[in-house]
């Protein structure tokens, strides 16, 4: 797309890259209306959330679970100079499939979830599919779970999208344990996680996270 088209296609106050995750997810989800957690003051002004915003699905596929997904790693908004990237900001999204149990609390993955987002931020790291990373406690602090940190891949569904602003991935979370954790220190290649996270999807495609698994 050149600078023309862009010019031609959007207007100053459209979210451009906001727009084509949208897009994305509807393709999914259709006309259900995700409930959507965005921000009352900027994490730039001094607010306490860096991403922009979080949506919250319900699928039936597999089995009942929520999934999360995020707005801000990536360019959400009209940028002009952006137009010739090959990637969109980080070049990511995150999204976390999980479980439907017990009190069906949310808040607790969109803590996570803004919390992985601080320290991208403040760190200038950012993630891949196959990388794993330790949560330093149990991925929900009230539940009884054995999973003590997070591996990535690209979500199932959702794969990649190519935006104005360059391609951004989708990559999911995945709970794991501390045995699992312990096995890819051993050995933190991008192979060993893909290795694991083969075998966690025998049964389970869309790897969705199970806080009661040992």
């Amino acid at each position: 797309m050149t600078i023309e088209q862009y010019r031609q296609t959007y207007k100053e106050e459209d979210a451009v890259g906001w727009d084509c995750i949208t897009a994305a997810l509807e393709q999914i989800y259709g006309e259900q209306e995700p409930q959507h957690f965005g921000n009352a003051l900027p994490f730039s002004l001094g607010g306490d959330n860096p991403l922009d915003g979080l949506s919250v699905y319900e699928s039936t596929q597999q089995e009942d679970h929520f999934h999360l997904v995020s707005y801000g790693f990536s360019n959400l908004y009209y940028d002009e100079e952006s137009i010739e990237s090959d990637y969109s900001g980080y070049g990511f999204e995150l999204t976390f499939r999980f479980k439907k149990q017990g009190d069906n609390n949310i808040h607790w993955a969109m803590n996570l979830m803004q919390n992985l987002a601080k320290y991208v931020f403040e760190s200038g790291k950012w993630f891949e599919a196959f990388h794993f990373i330790p949560t330093n406690s149990p991925i929900r602090l009230d539940w009884d779970t054995a999973l003590v940190g997070l591996a990535f891949v690209l979500d199932p569904e959702l794969g990649s999208i190519e935006t104005p602003h360059g391609r951004v991935d989708f990559l999911q979370l995945v709970g794991i344990t501390q045995r699992e954790l312990d096995l890819l220190w051993e050995n933190p290649k991008l192979a060993e996680t893909e290795k694991l996270l083969h075998t966690l999807s025998e049964g389970n495609a869309l790897l969705i996270t199970d806080l009661d698994r040992k």
